[in-house]
Protein backbone atom coordinates (compact mmCIF):
# COMPACT_ATOMS: atom_id res chain seq x y z
CA UNK A 1 0.00 0.00 0.00
CA UNK A 2 0.91 3.61 -0.38
CA UNK A 3 -0.82 5.17 2.23
CA UNK A 4 1.80 5.08 5.38
CA UNK A 5 -0.89 4.84 8.47
CA UNK A 6 -0.12 5.78 11.83
CA UNK A 7 0.74 2.27 14.03
CA UNK A 8 -1.22 3.24 16.76
CA UNK A 9 -4.74 3.57 17.58
CA UNK A 10 -5.57 7.09 19.44
CA UNK A 11 -6.95 6.36 23.39
CA UNK A 12 -6.85 10.07 24.54
CA UNK A 13 -7.17 13.53 23.25
CA UNK A 14 -6.29 16.88 24.57
CA UNK A 15 -8.52 19.93 23.03
CA UNK A 16 -6.32 22.84 21.15
CA UNK A 17 -7.56 26.15 21.98
CA UNK A 18 -8.02 28.11 18.69
CA UNK A 19 -7.08 31.60 18.23
CA UNK A 20 -7.64 34.71 15.63
CA UNK A 21 -4.71 36.29 14.22
CA UNK A 22 -5.61 39.76 15.65
CA UNK A 23 -4.97 37.90 19.19
CA UNK A 24 -2.34 36.35 17.80
CA UNK A 25 -0.60 39.68 17.04
CA UNK A 26 -0.72 40.92 20.28
CA UNK A 27 0.43 37.54 21.64
CA UNK A 28 3.81 38.11 20.42
CA UNK A 29 4.06 41.59 21.18
CA UNK A 30 3.72 41.30 24.81
CA UNK A 31 6.34 37.64 23.94
CA UNK A 32 8.84 40.19 22.74
CA UNK A 33 8.58 38.57 19.42
CA UNK A 34 10.06 34.98 20.69
CA UNK A 35 7.59 31.71 20.22
CA UNK A 36 9.57 30.68 23.63
CA UNK A 37 8.45 33.10 25.42
CA UNK A 38 4.19 32.15 24.41
CA UNK A 39 1.90 30.39 26.51
CA UNK A 40 1.49 26.95 25.55
CA UNK A 41 -2.43 27.33 25.65
CA UNK A 42 -1.78 30.11 22.49
CA UNK A 43 -0.12 27.81 20.41
CA UNK A 44 -2.20 25.83 17.39
CA UNK A 45 0.07 23.45 16.26
CA UNK A 46 3.80 23.08 18.79
CA UNK A 47 6.85 22.30 16.53
CA UNK A 48 9.39 24.38 18.47
CA UNK A 49 10.96 20.78 19.51
CA UNK A 50 10.51 17.12 19.51
CA UNK A 51 11.62 16.95 22.76
CA UNK A 52 9.86 15.82 25.65
CA UNK A 53 6.47 16.56 23.39
CA UNK A 54 6.47 12.43 22.37
CA UNK A 55 2.91 11.34 23.21
CA UNK A 56 3.53 7.52 25.62
CA UNK A 57 2.39 4.10 25.14
CA UNK A 58 -0.57 2.27 26.97
CA UNK A 59 2.10 0.44 27.79
CA UNK A 60 4.58 2.92 28.77
CA UNK A 61 1.72 4.62 30.89
CA UNK A 62 1.27 1.18 32.72
CA UNK A 63 4.91 1.19 33.25
CA UNK A 64 4.55 4.05 35.55
CA UNK A 65 1.87 2.62 37.64
CA UNK A 66 4.92 -0.38 38.06
CA UNK A 67 7.42 2.38 38.83
CA UNK A 68 9.68 1.42 42.54
CA UNK A 69 9.73 4.74 43.99
CA UNK A 70 12.86 3.09 46.09
CA UNK A 71 15.66 5.96 47.16
CA UNK A 72 18.33 3.48 46.55
CA UNK A 73 18.82 -0.39 44.30
CA UNK A 74 14.88 0.78 43.55
CA UNK A 75 13.64 -2.61 40.46
CA UNK A 76 12.69 0.63 38.10
CA UNK A 77 16.62 1.50 37.79
CA UNK A 78 17.49 -2.08 36.81
CA UNK A 79 15.05 -2.48 34.41
CA UNK A 80 16.10 0.94 32.86
CA UNK A 81 20.03 -0.37 33.20
CA UNK A 82 19.00 -3.29 31.48
CA UNK A 83 17.16 -1.62 28.46
CA UNK A 84 20.45 1.21 28.08
CA UNK A 85 23.06 -1.86 28.18
CA UNK A 86 20.92 -3.91 25.40
CA UNK A 87 21.39 -1.15 22.87
CA UNK A 88 24.45 0.49 24.34
CA UNK A 89 26.52 -2.24 25.18
CA UNK A 90 27.66 0.01 27.60
CA UNK A 91 29.55 -0.65 31.03
CA UNK A 92 28.36 2.41 33.40
CA UNK A 93 24.95 3.34 32.81
CA UNK A 94 23.73 6.89 35.05
CA UNK A 95 20.63 8.08 35.07
CA UNK A 96 20.18 12.26 34.68
CA UNK A 97 16.57 13.86 34.37
CA UNK A 98 17.76 14.85 31.00
CA UNK A 99 20.56 14.92 28.69
CA UNK A 100 21.85 18.37 29.19
CA UNK A 101 22.47 17.24 32.75
CA UNK A 102 24.66 14.02 31.29
CA UNK A 103 26.49 16.92 29.43
CA UNK A 104 26.89 19.41 32.04
CA UNK A 105 28.63 16.33 34.63
CA UNK A 106 30.90 15.06 31.70
CA UNK A 107 32.21 18.75 30.63
CA UNK A 108 32.52 19.65 33.86
CA UNK A 109 34.84 17.00 34.88
CA UNK A 110 36.99 16.92 31.34
CA UNK A 111 36.39 19.99 29.96
CA UNK A 112 37.96 23.14 30.89
CA UNK A 113 40.52 26.01 29.44
CA UNK A 114 42.55 25.41 26.97
CA UNK A 115 40.32 22.00 26.16
CA UNK A 116 38.57 21.29 22.69
CA UNK A 117 35.66 19.09 21.51
CA UNK A 118 34.84 18.19 18.12
CA UNK A 119 31.94 17.02 16.49
CA UNK A 120 29.84 16.56 13.50
CA UNK A 121 27.76 19.59 15.00
CA UNK A 122 27.28 20.08 18.36
CA UNK A 123 23.84 20.98 19.16
CA UNK A 124 23.23 24.21 21.62
CA UNK A 125 23.02 22.77 25.33
CA UNK A 126 25.97 20.64 24.53
CA UNK A 127 27.84 23.85 22.91
CA UNK A 128 26.96 26.18 26.13
CA UNK A 129 28.21 23.12 28.72
CA UNK A 130 31.58 22.72 26.89
CA UNK A 131 32.05 26.72 26.60
CA UNK A 132 31.00 27.08 30.30
CA UNK A 133 33.75 25.00 31.41
CA UNK A 134 36.17 27.42 29.24
CA UNK A 135 36.73 24.85 26.53
CA UNK A 136 36.06 25.45 22.73
CA UNK A 137 33.18 23.61 21.01
CA UNK A 138 34.20 22.92 17.27
CA UNK A 139 32.38 21.36 14.86
CA UNK A 140 33.42 19.48 11.85
CA UNK A 141 30.60 19.30 9.34
CA UNK A 142 31.26 17.30 6.52
CA UNK A 143 30.95 19.90 2.86
CA UNK A 144 28.32 18.67 1.32
CA UNK A 145 26.11 18.78 4.80
CA UNK A 146 26.59 22.78 4.70
CA UNK A 147 24.84 23.16 1.28
CA UNK A 148 20.95 22.91 2.39
CA UNK A 149 19.99 22.61 -1.73
CA UNK A 150 21.77 19.70 -2.46
CA UNK A 151 20.66 16.25 -1.84
CA UNK A 152 23.31 13.60 -0.39
CA UNK A 153 21.62 10.75 2.10
CA UNK A 154 24.29 11.11 4.52
CA UNK A 155 24.42 14.88 4.91
CA UNK A 156 25.19 14.63 8.57
CA UNK A 157 28.79 13.32 8.76
CA UNK A 158 31.93 14.73 10.46
CA UNK A 159 34.74 15.47 8.12
CA UNK A 160 37.53 13.11 8.73
CA UNK A 161 40.06 14.99 7.09
CA UNK A 162 39.07 18.12 9.23
CA UNK A 163 39.52 15.98 12.37
CA UNK A 164 42.54 14.90 12.05
CA UNK A 165 43.84 18.62 11.49
CA UNK A 166 42.52 19.72 14.27
CA UNK A 167 44.31 17.29 16.18
CA UNK A 168 47.25 18.22 14.40
CA UNK A 169 46.99 21.78 15.44
CA UNK A 170 45.72 21.81 19.03
CA UNK A 171 46.98 18.38 20.02
CA UNK A 172 45.71 15.07 20.89
CA UNK A 173 46.22 15.80 24.57
CA UNK A 174 43.55 18.96 24.60
CA UNK A 175 40.87 16.74 22.78
CA UNK A 176 39.16 14.92 25.90
CA UNK A 177 36.98 13.12 23.32
CA UNK A 178 35.49 13.49 20.16
CA UNK A 179 31.89 13.63 20.24
CA UNK A 180 29.46 12.54 16.85
CA UNK A 181 25.55 13.70 17.25
CA UNK A 182 23.15 11.21 15.19
CA UNK A 183 20.95 12.10 14.09
CA UNK A 184 22.69 15.94 13.33
CA UNK A 185 20.40 17.98 14.67
CA UNK A 186 21.61 21.63 14.04
CA UNK A 187 22.53 20.25 10.14
CA UNK A 188 18.91 19.56 9.46
CA UNK A 189 18.11 16.11 10.95
CA UNK A 190 20.33 14.79 8.70
CA UNK A 191 22.16 10.74 9.71
CA UNK A 192 25.44 9.67 10.27
CA UNK A 193 26.72 7.15 8.24
CA UNK A 194 27.97 3.56 9.74
CA UNK A 195 31.06 4.48 7.02
CA UNK A 196 31.54 7.05 8.72
CA UNK A 197 30.83 6.30 12.36
CA UNK A 198 33.97 3.40 11.73
CA UNK A 199 36.46 6.44 9.76
CA UNK A 200 35.64 8.45 13.26
CA UNK A 201 36.55 5.52 15.25
CA UNK A 202 39.63 4.87 13.26
CA UNK A 203 41.03 8.36 13.73
CA UNK A 204 40.30 8.37 17.27
CA UNK A 205 41.80 5.06 17.47
CA UNK A 206 45.03 6.61 15.70
CA UNK A 207 45.21 9.10 18.43
CA UNK A 208 44.27 7.46 21.71
CA UNK A 209 40.82 9.60 21.49
CA UNK A 210 37.12 8.55 23.09
CA UNK A 211 34.78 8.85 20.77
CA UNK A 212 31.18 9.37 22.43
CA UNK A 213 27.82 9.97 20.71
CA UNK A 214 25.26 12.31 21.19
CA UNK A 215 22.72 9.89 21.02
CA UNK A 216 19.01 11.69 21.06
CA UNK A 217 18.26 10.74 17.86
CA UNK A 218 19.66 7.33 17.81
CA UNK A 219 16.73 5.05 16.03
CA UNK A 220 15.99 7.49 13.58
CA UNK A 221 19.70 7.37 12.53
CA UNK A 222 19.73 3.84 12.41
CA UNK A 223 16.67 3.63 10.13
CA UNK A 224 18.53 6.18 7.29
CA UNK A 225 20.81 3.44 7.59
CA UNK A 226 18.92 0.67 7.05
CA UNK A 227 17.18 2.77 3.93
CA UNK A 228 20.45 4.32 2.40
CA UNK A 229 23.32 2.17 3.54
CA UNK A 230 24.30 -0.82 1.59
CA UNK A 231 24.32 -3.59 3.12
CA UNK A 232 22.11 -2.73 6.25
CA UNK A 233 19.02 -3.34 3.86
CA UNK A 234 18.49 -6.32 5.43
CA UNK A 235 19.72 -5.67 9.54
CA UNK A 236 16.84 -5.28 11.63
CA UNK A 237 17.08 -1.40 13.71
CA UNK A 238 18.50 -3.27 16.44
CA UNK A 239 21.19 -4.80 14.81
CA UNK A 240 21.55 -1.35 13.29
CA UNK A 241 21.99 0.19 16.77
CA UNK A 242 24.21 -2.26 18.47
CA UNK A 243 26.78 -1.88 15.72
CA UNK A 244 26.48 1.87 15.77
CA UNK A 245 27.19 1.86 19.56
CA UNK A 246 30.04 -0.48 19.49
CA UNK A 247 32.37 1.88 17.68
CA UNK A 248 31.67 4.27 21.01
CA UNK A 249 33.15 4.28 24.17
CA UNK A 250 30.16 6.63 25.92
CA UNK A 251 27.02 8.66 25.14
CA UNK A 252 25.07 11.47 26.44
CA UNK A 253 21.41 11.09 25.94
CA UNK A 254 18.33 13.14 25.86
CA UNK A 255 16.02 10.04 26.47
CA UNK A 256 13.02 12.93 25.90
CA UNK A 257 13.31 12.39 22.03
CA UNK A 258 13.92 8.60 20.93
CA UNK A 259 12.92 7.12 23.87
CA UNK A 260 9.44 8.90 23.51
CA UNK A 261 9.33 10.02 27.33
CA UNK A 262 8.62 13.37 28.83
CA UNK A 263 11.35 13.77 30.97
CA UNK A 264 14.60 11.79 31.48
CA UNK A 265 18.12 10.94 30.05
CA UNK A 266 21.86 9.11 30.85
CA UNK A 267 25.05 9.09 30.75
CA UNK A 268 26.68 5.45 29.29
CA UNK A 269 30.53 5.00 29.77
CA UNK A 270 33.24 2.39 29.50
CA UNK A 271 35.32 4.54 31.94
CA UNK A 272 35.57 2.94 35.15
CA UNK A 273 37.21 6.20 36.96
CA UNK A 274 35.44 8.62 34.63
CA UNK A 275 32.39 6.68 35.87
CA UNK A 276 33.30 7.07 39.59
CA UNK A 277 33.86 10.62 38.47
CA UNK A 278 30.49 11.04 37.00
CA UNK A 279 28.23 9.67 39.62
CA UNK A 280 30.26 11.38 42.44
CA UNK A 281 29.19 14.75 40.95
CA UNK A 282 25.75 12.99 40.09
CA UNK A 283 25.06 12.73 43.40
CA UNK A 284 26.00 16.10 44.06
CA UNK A 285 23.57 17.29 41.80
CA UNK A 286 20.94 15.13 40.57
CA UNK A 287 20.99 12.40 43.35
CA UNK A 288 21.75 8.68 44.13
CA UNK A 289 23.24 6.68 41.36
CA UNK A 290 19.71 4.55 40.70
CA UNK A 291 17.67 7.40 40.15
CA UNK A 292 19.58 10.37 39.33
CA UNK A 293 16.86 12.93 39.21
CA UNK A 294 13.88 10.60 38.01
CA UNK A 295 11.05 9.33 39.72
CA UNK A 296 10.95 5.59 39.20
CA UNK A 297 7.97 5.71 36.61
CA UNK A 298 10.28 7.66 34.72
CA UNK A 299 12.80 5.45 34.50
CA UNK A 300 10.27 2.74 33.77
CA UNK A 301 8.38 4.31 31.04
CA UNK A 302 12.44 5.10 29.21
CA UNK A 303 12.76 1.36 29.73
CA UNK A 304 9.56 0.64 27.69
CA UNK A 305 9.92 3.53 24.91
CA UNK A 306 13.52 2.32 24.11
CA UNK A 307 11.66 -1.08 23.30
CA UNK A 308 9.02 1.19 21.03
CA UNK A 309 11.39 2.94 19.21
CA UNK A 310 13.30 0.55 17.45
CA UNK A 311 10.22 -1.00 16.16
CA UNK A 312 10.29 -0.81 12.35
CA UNK A 313 6.45 0.46 11.64
CA UNK A 314 6.41 2.93 13.83
CA UNK A 315 10.08 4.24 12.10
CA UNK A 316 8.81 4.10 8.96
CA UNK A 317 5.70 6.01 10.24
CA UNK A 318 8.27 8.77 12.02
CA UNK A 319 10.38 9.05 8.81
CA UNK A 320 7.90 8.78 5.86
CA UNK A 321 5.57 11.73 8.10
CA UNK A 322 8.47 14.05 7.90
CA UNK A 323 9.13 13.37 4.58
CA UNK A 324 5.87 14.17 3.64
CA UNK A 325 5.87 17.54 4.88
CA UNK A 326 9.07 18.17 3.41
CA UNK A 327 7.56 17.16 -0.13
CA UNK A 328 4.77 19.31 0.20
CA UNK A 329 6.85 22.23 0.79
CA UNK A 330 9.45 21.59 -1.87
CA UNK A 331 6.66 20.97 -4.26
CA UNK A 332 5.46 24.67 -3.88
CA UNK A 333 8.83 25.78 -3.80
CA UNK A 334 10.06 26.59 -0.54
CA UNK A 335 13.55 26.12 0.64
CA UNK A 336 14.37 23.55 2.93
CA UNK A 337 17.28 21.37 3.73
CA UNK A 338 17.29 18.05 1.50
CA UNK A 339 16.85 15.71 2.01
CA UNK A 340 14.22 15.81 4.43
CA UNK A 341 15.93 14.70 8.18
CA UNK A 342 14.34 12.46 10.80
CA UNK A 343 12.83 14.46 13.61
CA UNK A 344 11.85 17.60 11.36
CA UNK A 345 12.07 19.95 8.47
CA UNK A 346 14.08 22.75 8.30
CA UNK A 347 13.53 26.34 6.15
CA UNK A 348 16.56 28.05 4.27
CA UNK A 349 15.82 31.28 5.71
CA UNK A 350 18.31 32.54 3.39
CA UNK A 351 16.82 31.38 0.34
CA UNK A 352 13.04 32.15 1.81
CA UNK A 353 14.19 35.45 2.97
CA UNK A 354 17.37 36.55 0.61
CA UNK A 355 16.71 40.46 1.01
CA UNK A 356 16.62 39.89 4.92
CA UNK A 357 21.14 40.36 6.29
CA UNK A 358 21.94 38.01 8.68
CA UNK A 359 22.01 40.55 11.18
CA UNK A 360 18.38 41.38 10.77
CA UNK A 361 17.98 37.35 11.91
CA UNK A 362 15.89 36.44 8.91
CA UNK A 363 15.02 32.88 10.15
CA UNK A 364 13.21 34.58 13.58
CA UNK A 365 11.29 36.89 11.19
CA UNK A 366 9.86 33.88 9.80
CA UNK A 367 9.35 31.86 13.35
CA UNK A 368 7.31 35.21 14.07
CA UNK A 369 5.16 35.48 10.95
CA UNK A 370 4.41 31.49 11.03
CA UNK A 371 3.06 32.20 14.58
CA UNK A 372 0.63 35.19 13.00
CA UNK A 373 -0.30 33.81 10.02
CA UNK A 374 -1.25 30.06 12.14
CA UNK A 375 -0.75 29.72 14.90
CA UNK A 376 2.63 27.42 14.56
CA UNK A 377 5.20 27.87 17.17
CA UNK A 378 8.90 26.92 15.47
CA UNK A 379 12.13 27.43 16.42
CA UNK A 380 15.09 29.29 14.76
CA UNK A 381 18.62 27.34 14.40
CA UNK A 382 20.62 30.30 12.97
CA UNK A 383 22.19 33.38 14.27
CA UNK A 384 20.50 33.81 17.03
CA UNK A 385 20.90 30.69 18.16
CA UNK A 386 24.64 30.27 17.11
CA UNK A 387 25.67 33.57 16.60
CA UNK A 388 28.09 35.28 18.38
CA UNK A 389 30.27 38.48 18.64
CA UNK A 390 34.23 39.68 17.64
CA UNK A 391 35.79 42.12 20.40
CA UNK A 392 34.30 44.78 18.37
CA UNK A 393 30.59 43.96 19.28
CA UNK A 394 30.05 42.66 15.16
CA UNK A 395 28.22 39.78 14.31
CA UNK A 396 29.54 36.85 13.66
CA UNK A 397 26.92 34.70 12.01
CA UNK A 398 26.04 31.09 12.00
CA UNK A 399 26.83 28.42 9.04
CA UNK A 400 23.34 28.07 8.27
CA UNK A 401 20.07 30.50 8.91
CA UNK A 402 17.36 27.75 9.44
CA UNK A 403 13.72 27.11 10.93
CA UNK A 404 13.18 24.23 11.96
CA UNK A 405 9.75 22.52 12.37
CA UNK A 406 10.37 20.02 14.85
CA UNK A 407 7.35 17.08 14.31
CA UNK A 408 6.76 15.42 18.10
CA UNK A 409 6.56 12.06 17.88
CA UNK A 410 3.02 10.50 18.06
CA UNK A 411 1.15 14.06 18.69
CA UNK A 412 0.14 15.23 15.42
CA UNK A 413 -2.07 13.57 12.25
CA UNK A 414 -1.51 13.91 8.94
CA UNK A 415 -4.51 16.76 8.54
CA UNK A 416 -2.62 19.17 11.19
CA UNK A 417 0.55 17.97 8.98
CA UNK A 418 -1.46 19.18 6.05
CA UNK A 419 -2.51 22.40 7.91
CA UNK A 420 1.24 23.44 8.68
CA UNK A 421 2.32 22.87 4.84
CA UNK A 422 -0.64 25.31 4.02
CA UNK A 423 0.63 27.70 6.57
CA UNK A 424 4.14 28.19 5.78
CA UNK A 425 3.29 28.13 1.84
CA UNK A 426 1.55 30.75 2.50
CA UNK A 427 3.72 32.75 4.27
CA UNK A 428 6.17 31.96 1.79
CA UNK A 429 4.14 33.37 -1.08
CA UNK A 430 4.39 37.12 0.45
CA UNK A 431 7.90 36.50 1.84
CA UNK A 432 8.61 40.04 0.00
CA UNK A 433 6.78 41.82 3.06
CA UNK A 434 8.81 40.31 5.40
CA UNK A 435 11.21 42.51 6.99
CA UNK A 436 14.37 41.82 9.86
CA UNK A 437 14.11 42.29 13.64
CA UNK A 438 16.80 43.38 15.78
CA UNK A 439 17.55 42.17 20.09
CA UNK A 440 16.99 44.21 22.26
CA UNK A 441 17.68 42.14 25.11
CA UNK A 442 19.69 38.60 25.63
CA UNK A 443 21.33 36.73 27.70
CA UNK A 444 25.24 36.01 27.80
CA UNK A 445 24.40 32.39 26.91
CA UNK A 446 21.54 29.97 25.27
CA UNK A 447 19.87 33.51 24.21
CA UNK A 448 17.55 32.23 22.09
CA UNK A 449 15.44 30.76 25.01
CA UNK A 450 14.92 34.29 26.65
CA UNK A 451 16.05 36.79 24.08
CA UNK A 452 13.60 39.86 23.26
CA UNK A 453 13.07 40.90 19.61
CA UNK A 454 11.98 44.60 18.07
CA UNK A 455 10.56 44.36 14.27
CA UNK A 456 12.02 46.70 11.44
Amino acid sequence: MKTIIEPFKIKSVEPIRFTTKEERKKILESAGYNTFLIHADDVLIDLLTDSGTSAMSSDQWAGIMRGDESYAGAKSFYRFESAVKNITGDTFIIPTHQGRAAEKILFSIIGGPGKYFASNTFFDTTRANIEFTGAEAVDLLCAVGKRPEERAPFKGNMDVDALENLIGKVGKENIPLVMLTVTNNSGGGQPVSMQNIRDVKEVCKKFQLPLYFDACRFAENAYFIKLREKGYENKSVLEICKEMFSYADGSTMSAKKDALVNIGGWLSLNDEELAMKCRNLLIVTEGFPTYGGLAGRDLEAIAQGLEEVVDEHYLQYRIRSTEYLGEKLINAGVPIIEPPGGHAIYIDAKRFLPHVPVNEYPGQSIVCELYVEGGLRTCEIGSVMFGKYDKDGKLIPAMMELVRLAIPRRVYTQSHIDYVAEVVIEVFNRREKLKGVEIIYEAPMLRHFTAKFKPH
